[in-house]
Order: C-alpha cells, then sequence, then structure tokens
C-alpha cells in the first residue's frame, strides 16, 4: 500500500509539473468562464434583480462548460506519447493512478474555477450570504464534473474527434449536478434552508470518488486494446 501511494503522489506530481509547464493551456477554460459570465448581463440585461435571479444558474451552466473543455486534456497528451500504455502496464492498481490524474487535473482546472466564482457573483450582484453556498456547491461539484468527464475521456481518448461525442457522453450525467447546485444558491439567496442539496451534491461526490476510478481505468483498458 505504502508503494501504491507513492506512485499515486509521484503521478500527481508530475502532472502538476506539466500543467504548470503549459500553464498557457490552463488558462483557456478559465478565460472561458470568466467571458461568458461577464458578457451575459450585456446580452440579456443589465438590471440588479433580474441579473441576482440568473446568477447561481449562469455561473454554474459556465462553470460546467468550462470543465467540459479542460477535460480533453486529461489524457490526450500521455495517449499520444505512450506514457499512457506504461501507466496501465504498471504493477500498481490503475484505479488508483488515474485517480491521481482527475485529482491534478482538478487543482488546475476546478480549483480556480471556486476561487473567481465569488467575484464573478459580485459581477452578478449575488447576495454576500449566498456566497458561502456558492463556493460549497463548486467545491462538492467540480469535483464530480472532472471525474465522471474523465470516465468520458477515457472512453473517446483513441478517436480522433471524439470532441462532440464526450459532450453527448458526459452532459446528461452532468444534469443533476448542474440541478442541485444552482438550486441551491437560489435557495441561499432567498435565505432558505440548503442543507438537502449540499447532502445530495456530497453524496455524488462520495459516489463518483468510490465508483469512477475503476470505470475510468476499464474505459482506458478498452481504448488502448
Amino acid at each position: 500500500m505504502s508503494a501504491a501511494f507513492q506512485a499515486f503522489l509521484t503521478l500527481l506530481k508530475r502532472d502538476l509539473m506539466l500543467a504548470y509547464r503549459h500553464r498557457t493551456e490552463l488558462l483557456n477554460p478559465l478565460l472561458f468562464f470568466v467571458i461568458v459570465v461577464t458578457l451575459f448581463p450585456l446580452g440579456v440585461t443589465p438590471e440588479a434583480k433580474s441579473l441576482q435571479m440568473m446568477a447561481p444558474g449562469v455561473i454554474w451552466v459556465a462553470a460546467l462548460l468550462a470543465a467540459m473543455l479542460s477535460l480533453d486534456s486529461l489524457f490526450r497528451a500521455d495517449f499520444e506519447d505512450g506514457a499512457l500504455e506504461q501507466i496501465a502496464l504498471n504493477e500498481h492498481p490503475l484505479a488508483l493512478l488515474v485517480l491521481a490524474k482527475v485529482l491534478a487535473h482538478w487543482l488546475v482546472s476546478g480549483l480556480p474555477l471556486i476561487l473567481l466564482a465569488p467575484v464573478l457573483g459580485v459581477l452578478l450582484f449575488l447576495p454576500s450570504h449566498a456566497m458561502p453556498t456558492l463556493v460549497a456547491t463548486l467545491a462538492l461539484g467540480t469535483p464530480v464534473l472532472s471525474l465522471i468527464g474523465a470516465i468520458g475521456v477515457a472512453l473517446t481518448v483513441g478517436l480522433r474527434r471524439g470532441g462532440v461525442l464526450l459532450s453527448l457522453l458526459v452532459l446528461p450525467l452532468y444534469i443533476p449536478v448542474l440541478i442541485f447546485a444552482a438550486n441551491a444558491v437560489n435557495q441561499a439567496a432567498g435565505g432558505m434552508e440548503v442543507s438537502g442539496q449540499l447532502y445530495f451534491l456530497g453524496a455524488l461526490l462520495m459516489l463518483a470518488i468510490t465508483l469512477s476510478p475503476f470505470a475510468i481505468a476499464a474505459a482506458l483498458r478498452i481504448s488502448l486494446s
């Protein structure tokens, strides 16, 4: 177990280092997230009350699309240079190693979204008492998006133009996260209880962490065979 955990940490550090070396590519999803949210008032209405009502849905839809935009880089480079085959042939459990890659992906793509969201919430006149709920939903929901999206990426990594297929595979699975997260922020903005929605998102996260690494590992083996 100690050797497997050491392999987990090594792969995590490797992916974070590679992401840092190609940090310009990491800015694309973040810029997309910021641009979508900031352009929304110009395209719809600058009225504070209307923006406040739409803010949770706008921020969450933008975060979901930004997460999808960053998914293709999760396994693509390793697949093209043969590193993915070496990871799959490693003596350590593949499910644990892909979990390290998904964690690295979330740290460089999902975590910045969480940090930017409160600033964009202020731009959309989201009440200050709803900000903790917004951050909590993103902290619980974005890892689920990465884990579910990784299954789709693993299935389509061997296809030259798998972007459209990837969207068709993962978007239906993203809908429950979007519904409960946006509803929680809406309820918090209205001063209502949101523990039920947060518990549901927490349950989805636990389920995704438990099951998705095995699904990702199986999908990668299919794509590499």
